[in-house]
C-alpha cells in the first residue's frame, strides 16, 4: 500500500470514506428562464429546469422549488424565500438555466424582463451571482450552485457602452468561493459559451440528471464524469468546469447502497480501481503519471497510458485551438481597424464634399447678390439720368406726341418728367410686374392702356387707363413681384416666369383645354386632322392683320369674354390664338 499512499498525496481530490454521512435535510431551488421579452426565446431552459427539478425530487430532497420564466422582482423574492429555508438545511442547491452576463469580472443572472440597453442597466435589471451564493450560505454541510447560463448572450451585442474601458466578457467569469464546502459548477469553462443542443434538453442538463443521482457517487467524481459526457457530446467544443472545494469525505446527492459481502475478503483489484477512478476524476497529466508510477503494470496501467495519450491529444488540440483563436482575433481586429479607417476616410470625403458644396453655394449667393446690386445700381443710374434730363428741360419739346393726359404732380417735391419720359418709365415698371409685354417706347397707346387695365384687374386698383400720373407710377413701383399672370400659348404652360412646352406621355396629346388627353385609338387620323386644322386656323388668325370689329361684338381671352365698347374698335392683340390682351382704340 506504500505506492498507493504516494499516489493519494499527489491527487487533489481524496476519497476517504465512500458512502459516508449524507445531509439530513436537503433543499433546492430550480429556476429556468426562456421567455425573454427583449431577446429571442431560449428553447431549453424551461425544459432543463423541469428535468433537473424532477431529478432532485427523485433523489430524495426534502423540498424542491421549480420556478419558470421569472422577472427581476420574482427572482429576488424566490432567492430571499429560499435563503430563509436554508437556515435549517444541511445541503442547499441552486440550479439556474437561462441567460447570464459578465461585466467587469462580475457574473450576473438575467431575468426575463431585462432590456439592458446600456451596460449600466446591468446593475439595475439583473441579479449578481453573489445573490445566489448568499442564499445557499446558511447550509451546514454543502452549498452547491449550478449555472447553465453560459449561452451566447444577445444582450452583450446590442447594449451601448457608457465607458469605453468597461469589459463585457464572452460567457461567465471565473469565480473563487470564499466559503468552505461551496461548489459552483459552470456549463462551460469561464470565458466560453455553452450550447443549447439540438434536442429538448441541453447537453449539460442531460449529463447532470445522468450522473448526479448515482448512489454514493462523490460530487467531484460526478462532475468529472459530467465533463467527459459533455465534451464527447459536443465534439469537444464545450467543457464544463467546477470552482470551489470540498473536504476529504465523499459527498453525494444520493446515499450509497449498503455494501453486500460475498466472500471472506475483498477483491485485491478494488484499491487499484479506486485509485484509477481518482486519477480519472483529476483527468490531468500529473495524476496519470503518478498512477503509472504506483502501478506500472496490469490492466489499469494500460488504461492509464491510453488516458495519458488522450490528455496529450487534448493538450495538442487545445494549443491548436488557442492558436486558431488568437489568429481569428487578430484577423477580426485587423478587419475592424480597416473598416474603421474606411469609415473615417468616407466621413472625411463626405465632409470635404459638403464643404465644397457650402463654398460653392456661398460663391453663387455672392454672385447673385453682386448681380442684384449691379442691376439696382443701373436702375438708380437710369433714374438719375432721367431726372437730370428732366431738370435740364423747362418745358416739353415742340411737336411731342401727347397720347394721354398727365395728371398733376403731387404736392411733394419730385423731378419733373416729360410725357414721353413718364410714359416710358411706367411702361418699364408695368413690364417688370408682367403686365406690359410690348417694348417701352414712351408712347401711351392702346396697348399701354390695356397693360394698365390688366394691372388694375390683378392689383385691385382703379386707375384711369387714359390718364397718367405719378400716383400710378408710385403704385406700380411699390410692387416687388409679378402682378399680372403669365399667359402661354396653346401647348405651353407657365413655369415660374417662363412658358414651357407641355410634354404628354405616349398615347396622349394636348387637347383644346390645354391638358394631356388620351388619343382615341379608333380615330387617330381624325384626331390628327382636327389638331392640324386647329393649328392652321390659329396661325392664320395670328398672321392676319388686326381688323376693326363692330361695336357689340364679343371678344374672348383667358380672362373671360366681353363686348367691344361702343365707339371702339380692336387695333391690337397678343398672347396666342386665344388672346390674353385685346387693345381697343376709341373715338
Amino acid at each position: 500500500m506504500g505506492a498507493t499512499r504516494i499516489f493519494l498525496v499527489l491527487l487533489t481530490f481524496i476519497c476517504l470514506d465512500c458512502g459516508g454521512a449524507h445531509a439530513e435535510k436537503r433543499v433546492a431551488l430550480v429556476i429556468g428562464n426562456s421567455a425573454y421579452k427583449s431577446a429571442p426565446r431560449l428553447a431549453n431552459p424551461v425544459n432543463d429546469a423541469s428535468l433537473v427539478g424532477g431529478m432532485l425530487k427523485r433523489a430524495g430532497f426534502d423540498q424542491v422549488d421549480i420556478k419558470l420564466d421569472l422577472n427581476a422582482a420574482e427572482m429576488r423574492r424566490a432567492l430571499r424565500d429560499f435563503g430563509a429555508r436554508t437556515r435549517e438545511a444541511d445541503v442547499a442547491v441552486v440550479y439556474y438555466a437561462g441567460h447570464g452576463i459578465e461585466l467587469d469580472g462580475v457574473n450576473y443572472l438575467i431575468p426575463t424582463d431585462a432590456s439592458l440597453e446600456t451596460d449600466s442597466d446591468v446593475l439595475d435589471e439583473t441579479l449578481p451571482l453573489d445573490r445566489a451564493l448568499f442564499a445557499v450560505e446558511p447550509a451546514k454541510q454543502l452549498r452547491l450552485v449550478i449555472l447553465d447560463a453560459c449561452r451566447d448572450n444577445p444582450f452583450a451585442k446590442t447594449m451601448k457602452r457608457t465607458m469605453a474601458a468597461r469589459s463585457i466578457g464572452r460567457g461567465l467569469a471565473k469565480v473563487e468561493p470564499t466559503s468552505p464546502n461551496t461548489m459552483i459548477a459552470f456549463a462551460a469553462k469561464a470565458g466560453s459559451t455553452a450550447s443549447d443542443g439540438d434536442s429538448k434538453n441541453s447537453p449539460f442538463a442531460a449529463a447532470l440528471v445522468e450522473r448526479l443521482p448515482t448512489p454514493g457517487l462523490d460530487l467531484r467524481k460526478a462532475f468529472g464524469f459530467i465533463r467527459d459526457d459533455v465534451l464527447k457530446n459536443t465534439g469537444y467544443k464545450q467543457e464544463p468546469y467546477v470552482y470551489g472545494s470540498l473536504g476529504g469525505d465523499d459527498v453525494s446527492l444520493v446515499p450509497a447502497k449498503p455494501a453486500v459481502t460475498t466472500g471472506p475478503q475483498a477483491n485485491p483489484q478494488d484499491a487499484i480501481r479506486r485509485d484509477y477512478e481518482l486519477a480519472l476524476q483529476a483527468g490531468n497529466r500529473d495524476a496519470w503519471e503518478a498512477f503509472l508510477q504506483a502501478y506500472p503494470d496490469g490492466f489499469y496501467a494500460g488504461l492509464a497510458r491510453a488516458q495519458l495519450k488522450n490528455v496529450a491529444a487534448e493538450e495538442a488540440r487545445a494549443a491548436t485551438a488557442e492558436k486558431a483563436r488568437q489568429a481569428e482575433e487578430a484577423k477580426t481586429r485587423l478587419a475592424a481597424e480597416r473598416a474603421n479607417k474606411a469609415e473615417q476616410e468616407k466621413a472625411a470625403a463626405a465632409a470635404r464634399v459638403a464643404e465644397e458644396k457650402r463654398l460653392a453655394a456661398e460663391k453663387a449667393k455672392q454672385v447673385e447678390e453682386a448681380k442684384a446690386a449691379a442691376a439696382e445700381q443701373r436702375r438708380l443710374q437710369a433714374e438719375a439720368a432721367a431726372a437730370k434730363v428732366l431738370a435740364d428741360k423747362q418745358k416739353p419739346a415742340e411737336g411731342e406726341q401727347k397720347v394721354a393726359a398727365i395728371a398733376p404732380p403731387s404736392a411733394s417735391a419730385r423731378p419733373t418728367m416729360s410725357t414721353e419720359e413718364l410714359t416710358k418709365v411706367l411702361q418699364l415698371e408695368l413690364h417688370r410686374v408682367g403686365c406690359h409685354p410690348a417694348p417701352a417706347d414712351g408712347i401711351w397707346t392702346a396697348s399701354s392702356q390695356a397693360a394698365l387695365a390688366q394691372y388694375n384687374k390683378y392689383a385691385g386698383t382703379k386707375f384711369d387707363e387714359r390718364l397718367l400720373g405719378y400716383d400710378v407710377l408710385d403704385a406700380v413701383k411699390a410692387k416687388q413681384s409679378r402682378v399680372c399672370p403669365l399667359v402661354c400659348d396653346h401647348g405651353f404652360k407657365a413655369s415660374g416666369d417662363a412658358c414651357v412646352k407641355i410634354a404628354c406621355r405616349a398615347g396622349y396629346r394636348v387637347n383644346d383645354d390645354n391638358e394631356c388627353a388620351k388619343v382615341q385609338e379608333n380615330k387617330p387620323d381624325a384626331a390628327r386632322n382636327d389638331a392640324s386644322k386647329r393649328d392652321m386656323e390659329r396661325k392664320k388668325v395670328e398672321s392676319a392683320p388686326a381688323k376693326p370689329q363692330a361695336s357689340g361684338q364679343v371678344i374672348c381671352n383667358t380672362g373671360g369674354c366681353r363686348r367691344v365698347r361702343p365707339g371702339c374698335r380692336v387695333v391690337q392683340k397678343w398672347g396666342g390664338s386665344a388672346a390674353s390682351y385685346q387693345v381697343e382704340e376709341c373715338n
